[in-house]
């Protein structure tokens, strides 16, 4: 037998490939088609990721050119993957060992995963329909609509040209070194942190979106087959949707200078970034804005970890750098001895002591330290709202054992309502008939008020005053059970109160309120998307909750990830009733709620297994 090798094999001998790959189909047998990833891989040492799901394939690897090829035809034989676009580039060895590692080209991962990729952060919402994704359009044929918009623009002016928009869904690290611009049709940019971040801009700026013709594009194209349904199942307004077919990879193949899309292709392999013919550096350096756009040295955000670019002059030894989502969300803290460098913003904001953070003299600044190094998660931080007729104190000491049992996750934060309430006392049957009978010169002096913490409320009666003249009055009749029913006012001042709690004590990963703190919570959760910026969290836990009467409050209107905590119907709730709670939770998108029934009374419960419940819903945002 010869052992001579063919021509190709001789001129491949050598090189390198790298492969990517997708496909949505049902997936019979799980276990045998990663036994058969892990077996062929292994065999012709091909090394990266492998993500196997009940509903598909999304498959990155590298290696020896000829290897990668035997691969593609191993994967042929199988009638599963018909119709997939295997995109495979050519490139040098891997020579930067730091990279590779980071970008798992080191190692062979094979994994069963739930998704292909993780469409959102929430994980009580439910994925889109994938068949419901948008119309493919191959290069070709994106680059011919985007081409038109141009021709539409000369000849019927800026009104037919806007009803085309190109939507990038891809992350802030990948934008910002390359994205697709025409003169003539806007590019939207979500400058998101992660793609789980796509479906709350979506949802965020869907009025943005209805009515147009939307084309979306991304790396190789699996992220936009996910969005693309998300948007699609938006209903009416919405079904003009349409994506590039092989991604950005493919368009630079048909185009190779460029075309219409500006600067360089991030990819999640050892590569770091393709370029077209056309050297145009569209990134900039974090700290002096010049022209850069190398990833290679991985800077990262010391918050959040995400890629950041800092350009040789700028880079430092132990440096840590702020990205510009962190600098916008004033997620910074005081680091000990370490160089925090920021980037140029305002003067006089960021003092040359590079210990002060960029906040205004005077701020609270709370937000818990990246642990740079030591691999130790943040904990989660919760902003707690008490119920009516309470204070922070009084809330904190109430959920002690809570925050105690939590600790590992979460760091419970508690601040006094909007809204500061006299104190109320109920005499006795004696001193009130005693009281009728006196001249007003005689009536029964109110109890000393020196040791009584002030109380608070979110809601108050409509007409109700925060000025008042004395600090105590006499309760108008005996206790209510159903006054939370009456107090429907100063809505308006605890969001603007609690804009301001968040702008001195954020940022918070989701919001504790407990009875009307929790009505405020679920209200807060209703308008999620128009407090964007001033009110930004991730969750709800609403706990002995009743629902504000709304016009925006309709059945399953709510999209946001909520776990809700009341007595059941024998719980002994005697301030708010179980049926009010179940209707909140019922506001909330289908699948978008948990709900933990106990039996016990106006309390959040801290046994087993209402604590393993409670953990196992916050452990899902670690």
């Amino acid at each position: 037998m010869s052992l001579s090798m063919s021509d190709d094999e001789a001129r491949d001998q050598g090189r390198y490939g790298v492969l990517l790959y997708y496909k949505y189909t049902s997936i019979p047998d799980l276990d045998n088609l990663v036994s058969f990833y892990r077996s062929n891989c292994d065999s012709l040492r091909l090394l990266g990721r492998v993500r196997v799901a009940p509903h598909g394939v999304n498959v990155t690897v590298g290696g020896e050119l000829s290897s990668v090829e035997r691969h593609i035809a191993a994967v042929k034989g199988n009638s599963l993957f018909e119709g997939t676009d295997f995109k495979l580039a050519t490139c040098d060895y891997p020579l930067n060992e730091k990279v590779a590692r980071e970008c798992g080209f080191t190692s062979l991962s094979v994994r069963v995963v739930k998704e292909l990729v993780t469409f959102s952060c929430h994980p009580l919402l439910k994925s889109p329909d994938i068949s419901n994704a948008g119309r493919h359009l191959n290069a070709a044929e994106f680059h011919s609509v985007i081409e038109s918009a141009e021709r539409i623009m000369d000849k019927d002016g800026p009104t037919k040209a806007r009803e085309l928009v190109l939507l990038d869904a891809r992350n802030l690290y990948e934008t910002r070194i390359g994205k697709f611009q025409s003169p003539n049709v806007e590019t939207l940019d979500p400058r998101i942190r992660q793609y789980s971040d796509l479906p709350s801009w979506i949802d965020e700026n869907s009025e943005r979106l209805r009515g147009k013709h939307v084309l979306m594009y991304c790396t190789g194209g699996i992220r936009c087959e996910m969005a693309s349904a998300y948007l699609r199942s938006k209903g009416a307004g919405f079904e003009n949707v349409f994506q590039l077919f092989g991604g950005i990879q493919r368009y630079l193949e048909q185009f190779p200078d460029g075309g219409f899309f500006k600067g360089k292709n991030f990819v999640f392999d050892h590569r770091i970034s393709v370029g077209s013919s056309d050297a145009d550096v569209k990134g900039t350096c974090l700290l002096c804005g010049l022209s850069f756009d190398d990833y290679s040295p991985r800077c990262r955000c010391s918050y959040c970890r995400m890629l950041v670019l800092v350009c040789d002059s700028c880079r430092m030894e132990d440096g840590l750098y702020v990205c510009e989502l962190c600098q916008k969300h004033r997620q910074l803290i005081e680091v000990g001895k370490s160089r925090v460098i920021l980037p140029q913003i305002e003067p006089n904001t960021i003092s040359l002591d590079a210990k002060v953070s960029p906040l205004p003299l005077g701020h609270a600044n709370h937000y818990p330290s990246p642990n740079v190094g030591t691999g130790c998660p943040r904990k989660l931080r919760i902003l707690c709202l008490h119920g009516f007729r309470q204070n922070a104190s009084s809330f904190k000491g109430r959920t002690a054992s809570l925050a105690k049992k939590l600790k590992s996750i979460a760091d419970l934060v508690f601040v006094d309502a909007a809204h500061e309430l006299p104190f109320i006392y109920q005499p006795s049957f004696t001193e009130l008939q005693r009281d009728s009978a006196s001249s007003p010169s005689e009536q029964i002096p109110a109890p000393p008020s020196e040791n009584c913490r002030k109380k608070f409320a979110w809601l108050v009666a409509p007409g109700f005053s925060d000025r008042f003249e004395k600090d105590w009055k006499v309760a108008d009749g005996p206790f209510d059970p159903l006054q939370y029913q009456q107090q429907t006012g100063g809505l308006d001042v605890s969001l603007t109160y609690l804009k301001d709690v968040f702008s001195r004590e954020g940022p918070f990963d989701g919001i504790l309120g407990f009875s009307q703190g929790a009505a405020i919570a679920a209200s807060v959760a209703a308008q999620r998307g128009r407090l964007l910026g001033d009110i930004d969290f991730r969750f709800v836990i609403l706990c002995s909750g009743f629902a504000l009467h709304s016009p925006e409050l309709d059945k399953g209107s709510i999209n946001c990830p909520s776990l809700h905590i009341f007595g059941n119907d024998l719980g002994k709730d005697r301030q708010i009733a179980s049926q009010a709670s179940r209707e909140l939770a019922s506001l909330f998108e289908d699948g978008c709620s948990i709900i933990i029934e106990h039996d016990f009374g106006h309390i959040i419960p801290t046994r087993s297994p209402y604590m393993d419940e409670i953990k196992d819903f916050l452990r899902r945002f670690l």
